[in-house]
């Protein structure tokens, strides 16, 4: 067997402790990853015990608690509050899930509260989007259209538009690709779940035409043919949505277009 020894640097210290107040009603204990690039420290879990009387009933009602009343260097990304933006995805409890709709009471025991997993952190429970942004970017998503505009707008039929069921709802929460193990070796070239449903939301649509060149841009060893069917994209999506199933259509027209 094996033994690695890891560099110190890497290992995650036990962080500071805020005790829950004295008069708590409803105690639950939450353990919150930290890092900062500024400290020069290695991260750490800080926990953090709160009376959930006093915030609502979703973990980012108690994230936001933990900021506005106890500790105000917390950071994390949050905006709709809805799950609609998808700014406030991180690791729930394992899972990869969206914070304002992720219950507490769903959560047995203590709350623990990490990152999207292997994307480099900004700080704290923010990862760094900036290369997966690049990568939607590289498929173009958007309408392509070589004909002459119609005087109104381009029209679809309701079986056509049936289509883009389950592919339009995607927020780009990046739930799904940071769940993948394949985009965990392979995030470099390999497209991910997230990019290539959207990828095939365009394809898909009867409106554009360019799936030619859209299926050009994705035949490669590496940025579509990475996907083992794992499924792990389907099971954490918050949207319920199927990427797997997305990918595996790219695939098949792959193979009829030979």
């Amino acid at each position: 067997m094996a033994e690695f020894t890891l560099p110190k640097n890497s290992k995650i210290r036990t962080g500071k402790t805020h005790p829950k107040p004295a008069t708590s009603k409803k105690p639950k204990t939450f353990k919150i990853y930290r890092w900062s690039p500024d400290d020069g420290q290695t991260p750490s879990i800080d926990t953090y015990e709160i009376d959930l009387a006093n915030c609502g009933p979703m973990v980012l009602d108690a994230l936001l608690h933990i900021k506005n009343d106890i500790d105000q260097t917390l950071t994390l990304r949050r905006s709709c509050r809805e799950g609609i933006c998808g700014s406030c995805a991180m690791n729930i409890d394992g899972m990869n899930t969206l914070a304002c709709t992720k219950a507490i009471d769903e959560i047995d025991g203590d709350v623990k509260i990490n990152p999207l997993p292997h994307m480099p952190v900004i700080k704290d429970l923010i990862p760094d989007l900036t290369h997966v942004y690049a990568q939607l970017t590289s498929i173009e998503p958007w309408m392509k259209t070589q004909s002459s505009p119609p005087s109104r707008e381009r029209l679809q039929s309701p079986e056509e538009r049936a289509k883009l069921d389950g592919l339009y709802e995607c927020i780009l929460c990046f739930c799904c690709s940071t769940s993948c193990p394949s985009y965990w070796w392979s995030g470099d070239r390999y497209l991910g779940p997230a990019i290539l449903l959207q990828a095939y939301r365009w394809i898909a649509d009867s409106r554009d035409e360019a799936t030619g060149e859209r299926l050009d841009n994705l035949e490669d060893p590496f940025r579509l043919y990475r996907c083992h069917t794992i499924m792990n994209c389907t099971t954490t999506c918050p949207k319920g949505l199927n990427p797997a199933k997305a990918i595996a259509e790219i695939k098949k027209l792959m193979v009829v277009r030979r």
